[in-house]
């Protein structure tokens, strides 16, 4: 939806639009006493009708601005509000037998239903010429010169008040659209996390269940016990897998920087890969240790899924994290895993630095991150 200019008819946003409108029919008093003072007879009788109809229309007209905020329906077109305001002038005309200058009140109306509903310049447009009208006909009725002093002015005030209530309106209007599309980006990007933790935590626990599946299905006509134990720990994983992603769901899932490397040991082991992994984390500050636990877990992941290597080592300090292979890990330099790109998203959320890449000492591969201290 494009945001609204100061050249679009204002939709009034209030959960009561007629009261808004019927407010203001206070000043109409001065028609109905006028009207009321007059001798009984028919133009007493059309001008009672005429002010009635004229309120309603105005009240109708006025609070079917407000439809689209509250789903009622179609806003009224500029055509629509054109004939209501012609209407309106019709009825405001048929009570000037009976009620003589009094009827200028009307144009209050009509001048600020046409800045409120019309397009700006025609609204403008509209409550210029009435302006301009109700001064020629107060100079060329006599009696009316020294009786309706003002009336012009009044009809220029209201349509001034009236546009700086359709700006503010306006303004509201782009502000509660800011929101709601602040709204929706906030839900895509909650979405895309919980994609992204999906995708980090069964890529994980799918590749080591692969592994482990495999190697009992080697173990079973060599060592049944091992490969009974293979299968307890493939249940195992999967429990913990489906644990981790109805968390991730209910944005309840922690990660812990010793569960992981623990975790990566029993799946290097299972993929047949020597690894040297620190004995503990406990010099890892608090902040630190979720970060440094994905990048375990991503770089364990690539390792057994990717780089065919022999060994790896993880490297652990309080300010960095780094895990080394000697594999074949160069198709991931560029960042093009999923897992890596979720990696990276993380790490610059935390002001950290995310290195991966060939090794520059031996063959192999590098996943490197650094939070400055």
């Amino acid at each position: 939806m494009a945001p609204a200019t100061t050249d679009t008819p204002i939709r009034i946003g209030m959960r009561a639009g007629w009261a808004f409108a019927a407010i203001w029919l206070f000043y109409l008093g001065e028609n109905l006493n006028a009207l009321l003072k007059h001798p009984a007879g028919m133009w007493r009788d059309v001008g009672l009708a005429a002010l009635a109809l004229f309120a309603i229309t105005y009240v109708l007209l006025v609070s079917t601005m407000r439809r689209p905020r509250n789903g009622l329906g179609y806003p009224p077109s500029q055509l629509h509000i054109g004939i209501g305001l012609l209407v309106m002038l019709a009825f405001a005309v048929l009570q000037l037998p009976a009620a003589g200058q009094h009827v200028l009140t009307c144009a209050v109306y009509i001048a600020a239903t046409a800045v409120m509903g019309l397009r700006l310049r025609a609204g403008l447009a509209v409550a210029v010429t009435i302006a301009i009208a109700v001064e020629v006909a107060i100079r060329v009725v006599p009696e009316w010169r020294t009786t309706s002093q003002g009336y012009a002015l009044a009809v220029v005030l209201a349509a001034a008040a009236t546009w700086g209530m359709r700006l503010a309106f306006e303004r509201q209007g782009r502000l509660i659209q800011a929101q709601n599309e602040l709204a929706e980006l906030a839900v895509a990007d909650e979405r895309s996390r919980i994609a992204g933790d999906l995708h980090d935590i069964l890529g994980h626990s799918l590749t080591v269940v692969a592994v482990k599946a495999e190697l009992a299905q080697r173990l079973l006509d060599v060592d049944l016990d091992r490969a009974r134990a293979e299968l307890a720990d493939l249940e195992s994983l999967a429990r913990d897998a489906l644990a981790d992603v109805r968390a991730t769901a209910l944005n309840m899932r922690g990660i812990s920087l010793p569960g992981e490397i623990a975790a990566a040991k029993a799946a290097l082991a299972a993929a047949n890969v020597k690894a040297d992994l620190p004995g503990a984390a406990d010099d890892v500050p608090t902040r630190n240790r979720e970060l440094f636990a994905w990048t375990i877990r991503e770089a364990v992941t690539n390792i057994v899924r990717h780089s065919r290597a022999r060994h790896a080592e993880v490297r652990l300090s309080p300010d960095s994290v780094e895990i080394l292979d000697d594999g074949q890990g160069g198709a991931l330099a560029a960042g093009s895993g999923q897992g890596l790109a979720g990696l990276r998203r993380r790490a610059d959320e935390r002001g950290a630095r995310l290195t991966a890449g060939q090794r520059g000492d031996r063959p192999g591969f590098r996943v490197r991150v650094e939070v400055p201290s």
